[in-house]
């Protein structure tokens, strides 16, 4: 098995399973807490995913720089020392955005958050741990980054997984016997973030090629990756801003109660991500392998396959949760306040979500050559456009309103954007990739799903929604895979396989 194929499929069962892991315990957070609560760790999650503006693209980067070096032999020692100077300024940057929170928590407790049931005290209590939780959980994605530029993915998701369930079951086991409150979710929290990226920045310095030497703080060696961070920083900004809008905005109008539901809704639209980083952070290094080589050809074959690989994976998935997202929720949670408060906000947030998916292989693609001003000015368009239309939608039509901006957003990006993408890195592959990769699978998707939609539109008791469910889903993967043809031709092989092996 290839080095590639090897890193996604561990990609696919660490994501597949920290969703699991997820999913599984948020009804029991809510349970526990209660949702005004488990709105609070929705504001932990939007001021995480803001923060993220300040990466400066370093993980990126250090993902690009580890994956090209990893060619050249000679340069083990400069590679260390890259990862050092980068590491300094990570950790410094963590602690500083730490002491910001911390400041902030009493306006964000008496001025911002809209609490209910929850005392001040109390919130202000929450912001300050989160504060602490994002001081120690910050320099992860810069580690993470480094072990996924030297494809060591099956190390990362298996640490990744190890957390993911000790986080999960421990928070549930502390909200159980030892204190039901959102002050111990973040404690638990704040001890499971130390330990993961403690445990991931330990094997990313043990795989690195040794020399005898330590790694050295070598500023010069910035000077040749300053405009490749330049361009991640300005687009992370922007996307930052374009993703997080919605949330910073409805968490100050809004009651936590309600913002609770927009952030269920999200979380599980958020699913999707388990399946497009797979195949993204697969791919990647791969690609700007290919882009150092100069290999054309193996650029082609590898983007489409990796393309049409994503639609198999999120198109049915999407369009099913979209169709079905009320059962689905009322099944999951088994509260009907919630399913009917939810589901509309999901539908929207999941369409949204697998738009912007379909976009990811054509975004790493870019940076893979290191082009990043299509993507910075693309946000930067995007920012001026739809931050009002955000403000007004949220205004008219509350959190439905928010929900329909992700989806015009992302339409945007794969009607206007990955065509000039195309122009540029692949001309002759644009239309391949809307008809083939994307539009055939995109379309069988919708019509098998819309039938079982159809079909199963009388009342039914839980089991028997369960099982078509469970039906509706499988057949429209199976129609999906059948419409790419990369996807077909794989599932021939493994039939032209087979048989031979029951012939022998």
């Amino acid at each position: 098995m290839s080095l590639v194929k090897r890193n996604i499929m561990a990609n696919f069962g660490g994501n597949a399973w920290a969703a699991l892991i997820s999913l599984a315990f948020i009804p029991l957070y809510i349970r526990f807490m209660g949702i005004e609560s488990y709105g609070l760790v929705g504001f932990y999650a939007t001021l995480q995913g803001s923060i993220t503006m300040l990466d400066m693209g370093l993980s990126t980067t250090l993902n690009r720089e580890l994956a090209t070096r990893s060619l050249q032999k000679d340069k083990a020692q400069e590679t260390r020392d890259l990862v050092h100077t980068l590491e300094l300024g990570y950790w410094a940057m963590a602690v500083l955005i730490g002491l910001t929170v911390l400041s902030l928590a009493p306006f964000f407790a008496h001025h911002w958050v809209q609490a209910g049931q929850l005392s001040t005290a109390t919130v202000q209590e929450a912001i300050t741990l989160m504060g602490l939780v994002i001081t120690f959980q910050w320099p992860l994605s810069f580690y993470s980054g480094g072990l996924m530029g030297l494809q060591r993915q099956v190390l990362l998701n298996g640490i990744n997984a190890l957390m993911a369930t000790l986080r999960g079951i421990g928070a549930v086991l502390i909200l159980w016997l030892v204190s039901p409150t959102v002050q111990a979710f973040f404690i638990w929290q704040l001890v499971i973030s130390v330990f993961h990226t403690l445990a991931v920045m330990v094997f990313l310095w043990r795989s690195l090629p040794t020399t005898g030497s330590p790694g050295r703080i070598q500023v010069q060696l910035l000077r040749r990756i300053w405009r490749f961070a330049a361009g991640m920083t300005g687009t992370s900004i922007m996307g930052t801003i374009l993703r997080q809008m919605d949330k910073i905005i409805l968490s100050k109008l809004l009651t936590l109660e309600m913002f609770g539901y927009y952030t269920l809704a999200g979380t599980v639209a958020a699913t999707l991500y388990r399946f497009i980083g797979p195949v993204s952070s697969g791919l990647f290094p791969r690609l700007s392998q290919l882009v150092v080589i100069d290999d054309q050809e193996g650029i082609k074959q590898l983007y489409h396959r990796g393309c049409q690989l994503m639609s198999v994976l999120i198109l049915p998935a999407a369009i099913v949760v979209a169709l079905f997202s009320r059962e689905l929720l009322l099944l999951w949670t088994q509260n009907p306040t919630i399913a009917r408060q939810t589901y509309l906000l999901l539908s929207l947030l999941v369409v949204g979500t697998a738009l912007n998916g379909l976009n990811s292989l054509p975004y790493a693609l870019q940076l893979a050559h290191g082009w990043t001003k299509l993507a910075f000015y693309s946000n930067v368009i995007a920012v001026i456009l739809l931050v009002p239309l955000i403000f007004m939608l949220t205004t008219r039509f509350g959190v439905v309103g928010a929900a329909s901006v992700w989806v015009i957003l992302n339409s945007g990006y794969v009607l206007i954007t990955i065509q000039i993408m195309h122009r540029r890195l692949l001309p002759d592959e644009k239309w391949h990739w809307y008809v083939r990769d994307v539009g055939l699978p995109l379309i069988v998707a919708i019509l098998t799903a819309g039938l079982g939609r159809f079909l199963t539109s009388g009342p039914m008791t839980q089991p028997m929604m369960l099982l078509s469910l469970a039906v509706i889903s499988a057949v429209t993967f199976c129609a999906t895979a059948f419409a790419t043809s990369s996807t077909r031709a794989w599932i021939f092989a493994l039939i032209s396989k087979a048989k031979v092996a029951y012939g022998n």
